[in-house]
């Protein structure tokens, strides 16, 4: 694994993408070695999609080649386990939830894919979204890639984890009260909340209906 490629930025992996420095397929690679390598101890992957992950790469890499490339295409990313992904167990972090594969993806999760983003995996939460530190999975608490005694927040402590770790470049959370902006300072990353109905939450396992 090259591993200068798991420390880019997305805006990074965009810019050398483009110019035909790496392929998505490699970029690809690099973070399923990457997750392969730590993931045991930080724990930040409910489902890894490995074989998902790279078909999506190589769609990619004919899409760039066309010159039909979004903003996103190419670039490996994750999403939240409260996401509904199309043919991708979406378990919320319970047992409950455990079997659950979606038949459809959520708005996100649609767009993303249109976009050509490629999914290596779904991250781990505090279950149903109700914590603040990802201890509360019914699977195995998430840590923090600095510092595994210590937890990278929550609910979206999986995610935040993942991208601090470079074993994805961008992750998609949810924020009922600070879900995606405490893991995220927490775990020494941006996250942002966008303004409340900029982003469907069509096929968000929500914490509430009414929040």
């Amino acid at each position: 694994m090259d591993k200068s490629l798991v420390n880019l930025t997305a805006h990074e992996a965009r810019d050398m993408l483009d110019r035909g420095d790496v392929s998505s397929l490699e970029l690809t690679e690099a973070s399923l070695e990457r997750i392969e390598e730590i993931d045991d101890r930080v724990k930040a992957f409910v489902t890894v999609t490995r074989n998902l992950a790279l078909e999506q790469a190589r769609e990619a890499d004919v899409r760039i080649a066309e010159g039909n490339a979004a903003p996103l295409t190419g670039i490996p990313m994750q999403l939240k386990d409260n996401i509904c992904t199309h043919g991708v167990p979406t378990t919320c972090s319970s047992r409950m939830l455990e079997e659950f594969v979606p038949p459809y993806d959520a708005s996100v999760a649609e767009r993303l894919r249109r976009e050509g983003a490629v999914l290596v995996g779904k991250g781990n939460l505090d279950e149903f979204a109700m914590g603040s530190s990802t201890e509360n999975s019914a699977f195995f608490p998430t840590h923090n890639p600095w510092d595994l005694e210590r937890v990278p927040g929550g609910s979206s402590g999986g995610p935040a984890a993942a991208v601090a770790s470079g074993e994805a470049f961008f992750s998609l959370g949810s924020d009922t009260g600070g879900s995606i902006r405490q893991p995220g300072s927490l775990c020494g990353i941006v996250g942002m909340k966008p303004t409340y109905g900029l982003v469907s939450r069509y096929g968000l396992i929500a914490f509430a209906s009414s929040l």
